[in-house]
């Protein structure tokens, strides 16, 4: 067997620091095959290549394994600063100056590009999709000396059962749950949505995979038995599946009197009151909704499959149970018009009692359909270079113009968040307050609004 090192070279902490689970789940996976496994998360370390290059000649590995989560922040405000890739190949060249080993990359930011991301970085293997099946069958490969390709990818998507659950690292556990509050889990991959600008179906495939509910819940057991966790984020692409297997995990956590807080990023869409209580007794306390648009033709645009009255529909249901809710809305992106915004920036004004965090452009991934749109529109030339990032802007809008309407719109508001950079810096203080966790449900007061009304009312 052999010795390997597997290195999350993520360093980002917006929106807040996220527990690298794909290295813990591939580590589990090469653990279970016998393997010797060493794990190194950079942010835990500070960043610090010094205390990596020493843990890499303390443990002396056969193979390092580098993950990827993020290309970029995909904000069209940030700098160069917020392109990793940079940073990432710095650390191949760091790694190969001292361990004459093969370097493999994976995650879901390298399987967006393999090819062009595995040239720039000077790795020697890349792993395209799920890595708990493909890094042991690499490595199972070279240690038996085969000609191997560099780049290795899934024949086909792992079912359920075969899903590694993550091996985690008390250390690292701690800093997350001192600096975020939670710690993260995932409890099924795929995802038949549409979304244009999205590049979960081509990463994850276009159905729902679940885990067993079952294995599911012995993961967070053993998360508060071995690590006192008591808040959870699911990061599954979509919780709340048509089929209803996130209903079965629900029941599955009542059933055996589950005592932990969780979050997750749900579709605004089929919620009702009855389900939204079923599952705040499971431990839900706030949701994250993909709302992606304010108005119907640019959920059109996105080809959401829902309207802005189902999303609003589901944001009322949740106030009325007292969950905090926060929408993510991207402006510009097609179908966008000066019409459009403003009739998106009136929509918003009936979200109350929620946040919202508003976006300017979308960032244009291979392997979506917003290349596409963005070629048919002339926003891009068909062999443009996405390595660094590139933004999708309607051209039917002025961006400084967009721009500048949403920051009228949002003054003096706290539950409005823009540019993304905006919200970053409030998080910042409440986290120096002493808050953890997602933070922007404490933006959320829940009465003050219809208090504030009675008032006008018996004013008037």
């Amino acid at each position: 067997m052999s010795r390997i090192f597997l290195l999350s070279s993520n360093v980002a902490t917006d929106p807040y620091p996220v527990y690298p689970l794909g290295m813990a789940v591939i580590a589990a996976a090469l653990q279970n095959q016998g393997h010797e496994v060493r794990q190194f998360d950079l942010l835990a370390s500070d960043g610090d290549e010094e205390t990596l290059v020493q843990a890499l000649n303390a443990f002396r590995p056969d193979y390092v394994g580098l993950s990827l989560r993020n290309i970029d922040n995909v904000d069209s405000f940030s700098s160069d600063d917020n392109w990793y890739l940079a940073g990432a190949r710095q650390l191949v060249a760091r790694i190969k100056t001292c361990c004459a080993v093969p370097v493999i990359v994976g995650g879901p930011a390298f399987s967006i590009m393999p090819r062009e991301i595995l040239n720039f970085l000077g790795a020697d293997y890349g792993v395209v999709g799920e890595g708990e099946q493909l890094v042991p069958q690499l490595i199972s490969a070279l240690q038996q000396g085969r000609a191997v390709e560099p780049l290795q990818q899934v024949d086909e998507p792992l079912a359920g059962a075969a899903m590694s659950g993550p091996l985690l690292v008390p250390e690292y556990v701690e800093f997350y749950q001192r600096h975020s509050g939670m710690i993260n889990l995932q409890t099924k991959r795929g995802c038949p949505y549409r979304c244009v600008y999205c590049t979960y179906p081509a990463l994850e495939g276009h159905r729902f995979r679940p885990r067993d509910p079952a294995a599911v819940v012995d993961d967070m057991l053993r998360m508060q038995r071995d690590h006192q966790t008591d808040h959870l984020f699911f990061t599954d692409s979509v919780f709340n599946d048509r089929q209803g297997l996130y209903l079965q995990l629900v029941e599955e956590m009542l059933r055996r009197a589950l005592k932990l807080r969780w979050c997750a990023f749900f579709r605004p869409q089929g919620l009702t009151p009855d389900i939204l209580r079923l599952l705040k007794r499971s431990g839900l306390y706030a949701m994250e909704l993909g709302t992606d648009a304010g108005c119907d033709r640019t959920l059109a645009g996105f080809d959401k499959g829902f309207t802005f009255a189902e999303a609003l529909a589901c944001h009322r249901a949740a106030v009325a149970e007292e969950i905090p809710c926060a929408h993510f809305i991207m402006f510009g992106g097609p179908e966008e018009t000066p019409d459009t915004v403003r009739e998106s920036l009136s929509n918003i004004e009936q979200i109350e009692q929620g946040v919202v965090f508003a976006f300017s452009g979308i960032r244009i991934l291979p392997k979506s359909r917003l290349l596409e749109r963005a070629i048919a529109d002339g926003v891009v030339a068909a062999d443009v270079d996405l390595l660094k990032p590139v933004y999708y802007f309607s051209p039917q809008v002025d961006p400084e113009w967009m721009n500048a309407q949403i920051l009228a719109s949002f003054a003096g508001r706290r539950d409005r968040i823009f540019p993304p950079a905006e919200g970053q810096a409030k998080m910042a203080v409440m986290n120096n307050f002493g808050f953890k966790g997602i933070l922007w449900d404490q933006l959320i007061r829940f009465g003050a609004p219809q208090r504030s009304r009675r008032r006008r009312a018996t004013r008037s």
